[in-house]
């Protein structure tokens, strides 16, 4: 626990990146944390596009998110939520979930009703909330797994998610960008952040204990 929380103190959202890529076994342990994020019913209703293409961070950054971190990370991280949430998507995770047990379709079908009615009970915008505050999630996971490794990493929003869906090809695959992630390596002297000293509520300004 020591360690982590040490990790946890080295990061921070860092302004400026040097370009340097990332080893690839450091991201697939971020991305294998991200795999492996809960979500409600487990349904996990997001994708994560991974981008390392130099031309397509570029047109990112000018035409998306004009922030100076996209250029010059080793990759992007774009999580992406359901736009809708359908009886096929549930379906297919009911499949999922029977074949990694070895268990019956038919023996879930009480749980595929609960979270059938629990979709049907909201709004598509509302579906669309929920499927992105998935994504939040995930996202914590992959910060925590980034510092970890001690890979840099900046969550992101304030960008132009219609104009960023539109470059990836999001809407026809039924996503919606939600958040954006940065991963690749600090530079320091350039980042005005990298050395100053992590500000954050003391302990009891931020928790209730009952």
């Amino acid at each position: 626990m020591n360690n982590l929380i040490e990790d946890l103190n080295w990061r921070y959202a860092t302004k400026r990146m040097n370009g340097q890529a990332i080893p690839q076994e450091k991201l697939d342990t971020i991305l294998e944390a991200i795999k492996l994020s809960p979500s409600s019913a487990g349904l996990q209703p997001y994708k994560i596009v991974v981008i390392a293409d130099q031309e397509t961070k570029d047109k990112i950054f000018k035409e998306a998110a004009p922030q100076p971190q996209i250029p010059y990370a080793s990759h992007l991280l774009v999580f992406a939520a359901w736009d809708k949430v359908t009886a096929e998507q549930i379906t297919e995770y009911m499949n999922l979930i029977a074949t990694t047990r070895g268990i019956s379709v038919d023996s879930l079908a009480k749980f595929q009703e609960n979270v059938t009615n629990s979709v049907q009970s909201r709004s598509e915008e509302g579906n669309f909330n929920w499927a992105a505050r998935q994504a939040y999630i995930a996202l914590g996971h992959a910060l925590v797994a980034a510092a970890t490794e001690h890979v840099d990493a900046t969550p992101m929003e304030g960008f132009n998610n219609e104009k960023l869906d539109e470059i990836l090809g999001l809407t026809e695959k039924g996503l919606k960008s939600v958040v954006i992630m940065t991963l690749g390596y600090r530079d320091a002297e350039n980042d005005g952040l990298a050395k100053a000293k992590k500000v954050r509520r003391s302990r009891e300004e931020l928790f209730i204990s009952i």
